[in-house]
Parts: structure tokens; C-alpha cells; sequence
């Protein structure tokens, strides 16, 4: 019944007929990213990642929406199932927002903040490891909307997630588990500058997670950080001199916790939980 209200209330706000407005303002991407220090729970390696990037992000009247597709593949020291190849994972974001000053005509700014708005939507995963995850995440909560150029979006999610361990007893007596609800914070940033004759943008977001309650083997969770976060250089308006069509920079992962893990039913810290991986980035916009 929780889960049912949860979807309930997701549903409405992400399909809300709002949504359906014709778009003031709309940014499609391609990225990529690699990296050769990425970290998995209880994997002692670093793993090398490509990782392909579908963006999308519109405005409408009075909101926005987000969109995001990863597609990630690993080097053979984070296998695929019953394979030396290495897994494929696809992680899905989609966040629907509305702006509750536009909504009822009125300011809602103060301070730094120019508006005040509504979030809702879902995270989904899949990745073909032997322990076969399907994340389900929704999250909604308030977001502030601060007055930078580029954007600054502070919110605080209710977060409720559903997952799955395929590695069956003793490893996961729990193949599937439902998680007590979260708390997440989340700040996500764009921020356009020049430097001299070069033209920047310092990107990224963070979430700081709260604890979720106890995992398939009855261990407790932790808190969870999550950064990315990335600095490009405007390569497509220094060539041809139009803005935001080709992207090249560098970016940083900082994972704390990852995926909620920190000790296992012996009480021993797991490895792989912690990752500190530089990336190479690009973004064809479109």
C-alpha cells in the first residue's frame, strides 16, 4: 500500500497535464566519460568505465523536467555474470519540476533565491552481475532555485527504494527487499564562466543519503555521498563561435559508502566502497 501511494503520487506530479506545455526552453546532449579508479562493493579492483550519457532538460510555463540515461560498461574486473567480459549496467533519472511562484502567480524569492519549486521523479537500474541489482528509487520533495548564472537547485527528497540481490544464501537470504524510506540532499549546479579568452562551465551535482534501513544479509546501512562533478571547456564556441554545442573537460567521482554499504554481517568493512576516480568528459548538444 506504501508503495502504491508512493507511485500514486510520483505519477501524479511527473504526468501532470502541466507537463504537457509547449517548451520555452529545451538542451539535448550525447556524453561521454571514462575513468580507470572506479570502485564496486566487495571488489577489491579499480575498475575501468566507459560510460555513454543521453541528456535531456526542458522548461515549459511553469516547470522543467530532466531526463538522464547512463550506459556503463566495465573492464573485465567487474564481470558480467558467468563471463570474463566485463558488465553492463543502465541507470535511468528523470525529474520532474514545478515552479510554485509561476504556479500561483506570485514571488516566492528571497534572500539568493529566486523560486521555490516541487520535485518528483524516479531513479531505474539494471546491471547484468551476478548480483543482477534493479534499483527502483522515487523521490519528491522541495527545491530551492537560487539567482547564479546558470543554474543552482538545493532540495531535500522523501526517497523510497526497492532493489534486488541475485547472489541468493548466505550471501542475500533477502532477494528482494523493500528499504525504509530516506532522506536525501541534493544539490545540482551549472555554472558558466569565462577564464581570460576561454569560455568554462563547472557542472555537477551531490547527494548525501541518509541511512535506508537494513540490506538483504539484515546488516545495517549507512549514510551514502555521491559527488560528480566536472569542469568543460567551451570547445565548440572557441572554434566556430556558437555556445553550448561541444563540451570537453575533466571531472572527479567521489563516493562514500557506496550504495549504502559500510560493514558486513562480520562487522568487517567491505572494499570497493569508496571511490575517488578523475574522468576524461565530452557533450555534443543538440
Amino acid at each position: 500500500m506504501t508503495r502504491c501511494k508512493t507511485l500514486a503520487l510520483v505519477g501524479a506530479l511527473s504526468l501532470s497535464p502541466l507537463a504537457a506545455q509547449a517548451a520555452t526552453w529545451s538542451d539535448t546532449f550525447i556524453g561521454y566519460r571514462y575513468g580507470t579508479e572506479f570502485t564496486e562493493p566487495n571488489n577489491r579492483n579499480n575498475v575501468e568505465k566507459h560510460v555513454l550519457q543521453l541528456t535531456h532538460a526542458s522548461g515549459y510555463s511553469v516547470g522543467q523536467n530532466f531526463f538522464n540515461l547512463d550506459l556503463l560498461q566495465s573492464d573485465k574486473k567487474d564481470p558480467a555474470s558467468g563471463s570474463d567480459n566485463g558488465a553492463t549496467e543502465f541507470y535511468l533519472t528523470y525529474r520532474h519540476q514545478l515552479h510554485l511562484g509561476k504556479i500561483f502567480d506570485t514571488s516566492l524569492a528571497f534572500g539568493p533565491v529566486k523560486e521555490v519549486g516541487l520535485t518528483a521523479g524516479f531513479d531505474l537500474s539494471t546491471k547484468n552481475t551476478r548480483f543482477a541489482p534493479r534499483k527502483r528509487l522515487f523521490v519528491v520533495g522541495p527545491t530551492l532555485k537560487f539567482d547564479v548564472p546558470g543554474f543552482l537547485d538545493v532540495s531535500l527528497f522523501y526517497g523510497k527504494e526497492w532493489n534486488h540481490c541475485g547472489l541468493g544464501s548466505p550471501a542475500c537470504p533477502k532477494s528482494d527487499i523493500a528499504f525504509d524510506p530516506q532522506w536525501i540532499f541534493n544539490v545540482s549546479w551549472g555554472i558558466p564562466f569565462q577564464a581570460a579568452s576561454v569560455p568554462l562551465k563547472f557542472q555537477g551535482f551531490l547527494n548525501y543519503n541518509s541511512e535506508k534501513g537494513k540490506d538483504y544479509a539484515g546488516v545495517s546501512t549507512k549514510a551514502e555521498t555521491l559527488m560528480r562533478t566536472s569542469l568543460m571547456v567551451d570547445v565548440g564556441q572557441m572554434v566556430t563561435g556558437k555556445k553550448n554545442t561541444f563540451l570537453m573537460g575533466v571531472g572527479y567521482e567521489l563516493w562514500r559508502n557506496k550504495f549504502g554499504n559500510y560493514k558486513n554481517a562480520a562487522g568487517v568493512k567491505k572494499p570497493g566502497i569508496d571511490t575517488d576516480a578523475p574522468t576524461f568528459q565530452m557533450e555534443w548538444h543538440f
